[in-house]
């Protein structure tokens, strides 16, 4: 079947075969397939969804597409990946605990788009730390340090780079096959043995419904062990922030705060949800007797010191200071102005507009409408108060880190508006609602 009969049957509503949505593939990745056939079969796959088996062929077909990464060495190779939200720090926390425990961590991640922040983005707040790294590089500090947190090379999986730009321009991100496809190809080309998938819903998430957000993390777990990968879904909370901030080197410090004041209250969330997605992810590596057992391990790795002492390994190996595990506060930068948002009244905290929040990041400076946006790395909000917490008129709702005072009012105005209260006691949401095997 040639590409044009491929996209007439899917205006008909037919389905493509596996062996189809396989040629149609490797034709995007060699460059056969035009920009119009790709937004024509983003848009034809939107009206009519694929079988598993399809979307399993067409994720396999983008993975081989491009270059594939081979290890070489002495424990499992392990990945987790989140579909997104805000203060959500947990991979520069998870990457170096799972490393501590033996496992080996090429990360891939991407920069941030909209109101969902971007890993690379915080990490590049750190002086001099390099996000691009060749194959060989990659394998050299992910075999030496045991993690490596980099952003996608150009052969990586080219057919999802092509068809991620035209799904962008044609309003077919929301696909679902096109989602699993996008993320899993590049996934896959990393030769992981093991995924471990946070999957968001609530305010600030990509799907906020949780229905939306089971199917797909049904459909991502499927196509992963379809495809020869162990993988674990979790569905978690994001009608708040993981962390208690928003904003890359606020982030950062989150990250480090909890690397190495992990007791602290502040530090509660970002750690418990990191000991769940790894104990899950050393599970599944054979690092651990089960997902409880793996929890522990990492939370272990935490508390000792050896989880901060890999982050060190890493900033060091990739560019950074050699000196950021102990002198972290003073390497990052600091916004010129901050300003307090406190309560009306007193209160206890009842709901977040948490995509609010990222937007007022975004509004700040620090994040990015399109691609070629420049980021300040060191606005955005922190002390950002959780659902839950009864607040005084001596406490702050959050505190805004701005370029200048008229960014910080319209900014403060804003988390004001995002932050309901209520006279009344309210419990917070669990952090872990579902886990998908």
């Amino acid at each position: 079947m040639t590409a044009r009969d491929l996209l007439a049957g899917l205006r008909r509503g037919e389905a493509p075969s596996p062996a189809d949505l396989e040629a149609f593939a490797h034709g995007l990745s060699e460059g056969r397939i035009s920009d119009a056939q790709a937004g024509a079969f983003a848009m034809g796959v939107c009206r009519t969804p694929l079988s598993p088996e399809g979307r399993a062929a067409l994720t396999r077909a983008m993975r081989d597409g491009g270059e594939m990464l081979e290890w070489r060495v002495d424990g499992p190779v392990i990945d987790k990946h989140s579909t997104g939200g805000v203060g959500d720090c947990v991979s520069l926390v998870l990457a170096p605990a799972l490393a501590a425990c033996g496992a080996y961590v090429p990360m891939i991640s991407g920069r941030g788009l909209g109101h969902t922040g971007g890993t690379l983005d915080k990490l590049a707040a750190i002086p001099g730390f390099r996000t691009e790294l060749d194959g060989p590089e990659l394998r050299a500090v992910v075999a030496e340090v045991g993690c490596a947190i980099v952003g996608a090379t150009p052969g990586l999986a080219p057919a999802d780079r092509r068809l991620y730009a035209v799904r962008d321009v044609t309003g077919t991100v929301d696909s679902l096959d096109l989602i699993c496809a996008s993320i899993l190809s590049k996934k896959l080309a990393e030769g992981i043995e093991a995924l471990v998938l946070d999957v968001k819903h609530g305010s600030g998430a990509i799907l906020p419904n949780l229905g939306e957000a089971r199917a797909l993390a049904q459909a991502l777990v499927q196509t992963a062990q379809a495809s020869g990968v162990m993988c674990t879904a979790l569905l978690t909370d994001m009608s708040q922030p993981v962390a208690a901030c928003a904003g890359n080197a606020l982030e950062v410090i989150a990250a480090m705060e909890a690397l190495t004041e992990p007791s602290t209250r502040r530090a509660a969330r970002l750690v418990a949800l990191t000991e769940r997605l790894g104990g899950e992810a050393l599970a599944l590596g054979g690092l651990a007797a089960d997902a409880e057992d793996g929890a522990k391990r990492v939370g272990a790795a935490i508390r000792d010191g050896r989880a901060a002492e890999v982050f060190g390994r890493m900033v060091l190996a990739q560019g950074g200071p050699s000196d950021f595990p102990d002198r972290w506060r003073d390497r990052l930068p600091a916004a010129p102005v901050v300003a307090e948002l406190r309560a009306d009244r007193p209160g206890v905290v009842a709901e977040i507009d948490t995509r609010e929040l990222g937007e007022v990041v975004v509004a700040l400076g620090g994040g990015r409408r399109r691609e070629d946006d420049r980021v300040d790395p060191a606005v955005g909000l922190s002390h950002i108060a959780r659902i839950g917490a009864t607040v005084t008129e001596d406490q702050p709702l959050a505190r805004v880190h701005a370029a200048d005072g008229d960014a910080a009012g319209e900014a403060a105005e804003r988390v004001g508006e995002a932050i309901r209260m209520t006279p009344r006691p309210t419990t917070p949401p669990e952090l872990v609602t579902e886990v998908i095997r």
